[in-house]
């Protein structure tokens, strides 16, 4: 298995993955976006944040990314996770894997805060939070409706740098490139070694 960043022509493979989930809770989005939608999903992320893919045998198995968390100026410095792995090789160590990598490479950006809102009831991703070092800081009631049922989300948060002195800019995506590409191999290490 291999991390690498994503691409727009991955679009269709992440599509394939992201559509075992349209039906269920975990997104709130309704209709599966169309393969030219996605693409441009992956290029307007990675103006900015990071977007990693796993391949196992040249087939994409997982993709993970990171967005703004809100959009006012002050929230600069947080982002949101977004996770989704291939049915087939759930709890193979990939979800943790991209997370790890994505973390680091938020560091070097300057990030502060990573967020991910989980919807409820969901006990795995909830562990799976709890294991990655999130920590649950509230819940939104009845938020969303569905797959025929209101669900809450809980959100999860994680500090990754030290709030004693103001932040410096964002760096975007593009500009610590080069950097970001030595961790990947690293996180490849840790997925061959997770139990």
């Amino acid at each position: 298995m291999t991390l690498r960043f994503a691409r727009e022509s991955d679009a269709a493979a992440l599509l394939a993955i992201y559509a075992q989930y349209i039906d269920t809770s975990v997104t709130f989005e309704y209709t599966l976006p169309t393969e030219t939608e996605f693409s441009s999903r992956i290029r307007d992320t990675l103006t900015t944040y990071p977007y990693l893919v796993c391949e196992s045998g040249g087939c994409i198995v997982g993709y993970a990314y990171a967005h703004r968390y809100r959009e006012r100026a002050a929230y600069s410095w947080c982002v949101e996770l977004s996770v989704y792995v291939d049915q087939a090789v759930h709890r193979s160590g990939i979800g943790h894997c991209m997370y790890d990598a994505l973390e680091n490479i938020l560091r070097l950006q300057g990030v502060h805060s990573m967020y991910a809102l989980v919807t409820q009831p969901n006990e795995k991703s909830n562990a799976f939070h709890t294991a990655m070092g999130f920590t649950a800081v509230g819940r939104q009631n009845k938020i969303g409706y569905k797959a025929g049922a209101w669900h809450d989300i809980c959100l999860f948060e994680k500090h990754i740098a030290p709030f004693d002195t103001a932040p410096t800019p964002l760096i975007p995506f593009p500009g610590i490139i080069e950097e970001a590409e030595k961790i990947l191999p690293l996180n490849f290490c840790k997925l061959l070694d997770f139990p």
